[in-house]
């Protein structure tokens, strides 16, 4: 299955991990921001670059934050958009992590709490 990443910026890193984790059971992670930098086309802004990423994807994994916590920069961010994008599109959609806000109660919204129960969900849909 092909997967695509959203996230806040600031966990890029521990994305990087995941994408490793969700290559070696057998996907494609498709999300180019957790590789850092841009590209050579300046046409090519963050936002072009993850809606192309998206659109490749047949999964959506968005990792959340607590509501509850003070994480700067957690309740704005790409994520929510690409969140509501996928969902609109009819992409398989899962956060890992709390839910948070009401989009993410919807019924067709996979929650996970680790990533580990991520990949034991994904795998159990093939």
């Amino acid at each position: 299955m092909k997967i695509h990443l959203a996230a806040r910026h600031e966990r890029r890193w521990e994305m990087l991990r995941v994408a490793s984790r969700l290559e070696r059971a057998g996907h494609e992670v498709t999300s180019r921001w957790i590789q850092g930098g841009g590209g050579e086309d300046p046409a090519m802004t963050p936002a072009v670059e993850d809606l192309i990423d998206l659109g490749h994807a047949d999964c959506l994994v968005s990792f959340t934050d607590d509501p509850d916590a003070i994480v700067a920069g957690a309740a704005r961010g790409d994520r929510h958009v690409v969140f509501g994008i996928a969902l609109a599109a009819g992409k398989r959609v899962c956060i890992v992590g709390p839910r948070e806000n009401i989009f993410h109660h919807l019924f067709a919204v996979e929650r996970y709490a680790t990533v580990a129960e991520l990949v034991m969900g994904l795998k159990s849909a093939r």
